[in-house]
């Protein structure tokens, strides 16, 4: 069973950056071809795709956040990283790591952005 967690704190400063962790379980983040992605829901609107990590490590980005995001990952914790810079208050959302290829979600972690 392939088990997604993402981690993190629920209320960041606007202006400061946003730092999740996605720890996976029942799979390796390295294995061909899999690739990690994070994606949101802010409250109200639909789903956001932030960008990903392939099992090389090589990153893709929505342009919406390319300019401010950073994903990396550390294959010895077998976990994937969201960094997302000089948050605002829009920025406030329910945020999900996935594996889309295999429908591999975890259960979303709710990041509101406010002084």
């Amino acid at each position: 069973q392939v088990l997604l967690q993402e981690s993190g704190p629920g209320l960041v400063k606007p202006s400061q950056t946003l730092s999740l962790t996605c720890t996976v379980s029942g799979a390796s983040i390295t294995t061909n071809p899999y690739a990690w992605t994070w994606i949101r829901q802010p409250p109200g609107k639909g789903l956001e795709w932030i960008g990903y990590i392939t099992y090389r490590g090589d990153t893709g980005y929505s342009p919406s956040f390319k300019s401010r995001t950073s994903i990396s990952r550390d294959t010895s914790k077998n976990q994937f990283f969201l960094q997302l810079r000089s948050v605002t208050p829009e920025d406030t959302a329910v945020y999900y790591c996935a594996c889309l290829l295999e429908d591999y979600w975890g259960q979303g972690t709710q990041v509101t952005v406010s002084s």
